[in-house]
């Protein structure tokens, strides 16, 4: 099965937020090549779990998909931050899919971190002028971040 790394900020969710929820809707992905990631999910994929735009960016934990990609209703709503005027109920761009939490890390695993480990080099995550909130990740590289748990 695939790996994966989602980004969220953690006052919008974290991994401790999904933790009491359990289950919860990942939505507000507005790029169209991590959207067409998202897409490509399917149910059972894990991803690493990554806290951004805060003062301590870094993978916090681990999630599971939970449901297979659906058209994502924050586009649809005037009130929502992820609002797109041009997406409606018959041709909405977005998706939006379901994730369940599997595990929380004792501490977060800054981006320095990542960016240190030579096993790391190639993941999109730690290249210059990368900005997917979405993005896959190898089997090595997987297990290269679980290893610095």
């Amino acid at each position: 099965m695939p790996f994966w790394l989602m980004k969220s900020e953690p006052d919008e969710m974290s991994i401790h937020h999904l933790q009491q929820l359990g289950r919860a809707r990942w939505d507000g992905v507005r790029n169209y090549q991590a959207r067409n990631f998202l897409r490509s999910m399917q149910v059972g994929e894990q991803f690493f779990f990554y806290h951004s735009s805060c003062p301590e960016p870094g993978i916090a934990g681990i999630a599971r998909i939970a449901g297979p990609t659906y058209p994502d209703p924050t586009a649809l709503d005037p009130n929502s931050h992820y609002f797109d005027a041009k997406a409606s109920h018959e041709k909405n761009p977005w998706s939006a899919l379901d994730v369940e939490f599997v595990e929380a890390f004792p501490r977060v695993l800054p981006l320095a971190r990542l960016r240190a480990e030579p096993a790391l080099a190639e993941l999109a995550l730690v290249q210059k002028g990368s900005r997917l909130s979405v993005m896959p990740v190898s089997d090595a590289e997987w297990a290269a971040i679980l290893a610095l748990r």
